[in-house]
Order: structure tokens, then C-alpha cells, then sequence
């Protein structure tokens, strides 16, 4: 993406911080240059994998694990980002131009709900940043980092016991109808974030988990469930 000289990438403490990485984590940066974002991943424990097109990135990026003795941890492949497997991801680093985010984002939406992308300086058209800060360091006039967390895809028509919801979703924004009875209640206030999510309908709030093509949850303190019968 960058030619010359490279801005600090998001391997901040701080943007680490924000996207809450463990050693329990998989982190992938697409277009991973020389490396330094899987490199600060891997010293925080944490098993990281960097896809870059130039091959003598990659073969910086190797030496400087090494060096660095994350070698066990932080592996670096030359590869096209579009064609990358990112499917096993937990968090995703990523400094890429806004177009590169609109062709990517398709992967994002399939990637498992909870996911966390940390983007640094542009963000993901049409998604909204859970957390946005700015990183320390030399970053020149590329210090924004913005967290999204992956949704879960809730479409389509669910089935509860009180009756039927209809879904329909913008990336975490959530739309529709819950029909009971007469009634035909709007959905207010919809969200997702990762699996979870609210809404509200007819003045009662609903707070759920989903998983796949059912949800479980709480309602006036009791519990309700949902199961989608079409998508």
C-alpha cells in the first residue's frame, strides 16, 4: 500500500490495549509490511500471522521476529491479502486504503461474531468504530485507531413464544418488526455487538445472545428465546 518510508502501524500498546489482545489470541495484518504490528502482537503472548505481496517484507519481517526471538509466534507469508484465509482470525490489524476495507469487508462480516479488526487511520465504510483513539509514537499524521467488533448476521424471521420477529440488519444496526397477537411493534434501538444483542419493542427491552439460528435471553428479568426459521 505504502511506498518509501512507512508511518508507525497500529503496534501501540495502546491499540493493543483496545482491541483487549491475550495470549489466548490469533492475530492476522493484511499487508503487513515489516512486520512490527504481528511482532508487538507476539511480545504480548499472542500468536500472530502477517500476509504481505513483497517478498523481501517478508523476508524483513522473519528476520526481525527472530531477532526479536518471537519467531515461535509471529510467522509472515508472501501472499495476496484478497485471497487470504482469515477465517481463524480473533483480531485483525489492519492499515489499509478505504478501498481496500470495501473489498475486505465482505471476509469481515463472515469472519466468527466477536471478532475484533483494529484499523488504523481509515476506517470501514459504513460501520460504526466501537472505540476510536489516537497511539503514541512516530505515527506522523497516521495516529487514529479505530476497534470494530464483528456482528452476528441475525436476517431473517425468528420465531418466540409471544411471536414472530422480523429482522433485518445494516453491519451492528438492527431493524424490524415484532408481530403479537393484533399488534405489529416496530423495533427501536437495535444493536449488535458481536453476538449480542438489543432492542427494544413496544417500550420492553430485549437482551440476548445469538448462536447461529437461535438467541437466548433476558426479558423483565425472565428468560426468552428466538428460533430463525428463514433467513
Amino acid at each position: 500500500m505504502w511506498s518509501g518510508c512507512r508511518p508507525r502501524r497500529c503496534s501501540s500498546k495502546k491499540c493493543w490495549d483496545m482491541a483487549r489482545v491475550t495470549p489466548q489470541d490469533y492475530v492476522i495484518d493484511l499487508g503487513s509490511g515489516d512486520g512490527r504490528t504481528v511482532i508487538a502482537a507476539a511480545k504480548r503472548g499472542a500468536r500472530g500471522l502477517g500476509v504481505e505481496y513483497n517478498p523481501k517484507m517478508v523476508e524483513i519481517a522473519a528476520r526481525t521476529a527472530a531477532v526479536e526471538g518471537v519467531a515461535d509466534k509471529a510467522a509472515f507469508v508472501q501472499g495476496d491479502m484478497y485471497e487470504a484465509d482469515i477465517s481463524q482470525a480473533t483480531v485483525l490489524a489492519l492499515f489499509l486504503l478505504p478501498e481496500n476495507l470495501r473489498k475486505l469487508a465482505p471476509k469481515f462480516l463472515a469472519l466468527r461474531p466477536g471478532t475484533r479488526i483494529v484499523a488504523n487511520h481509515f476506517g470501514i465504510a459504513g460501520w460504526e468504530a466501537y472505540e476510536t483513539d489516537r497511539t503514541e509514537g512516530d505515527c506522523v499524521s497516521w495516529c487514529t485507531a479505530l476497534l470494530y467488533i464483528v456482528p452476528a448476521n441475525v436476517g431473517g424471521t425468528w420465531r418466540l413464544s409471544q411471536g414472530e420477529l422480523t429482522l433485518e440488519q445494516k453491519y451492528q444496526k438492527v431493524f424490524g418488526t415484532l408481530s403479537q397477537a393484533n399488534s405489529r411493534l416496530e423495533i427501536e434501538n437495535g444493536r449488535l455487538r458481536g453476538d449480542e444483542i438489543s432492542f427494544t419493542a413496544g417500550g420492553v427491552e430485549y437482551v440476548g445472545r445469538v448462536n447461529a439460528d437461535a438467541i437466548s435471553g433476558e426479558l423483565k428479568g425472565s428468560a426468552w428465546t428466538a428460533v430463525r426459521v428463514r433467513r
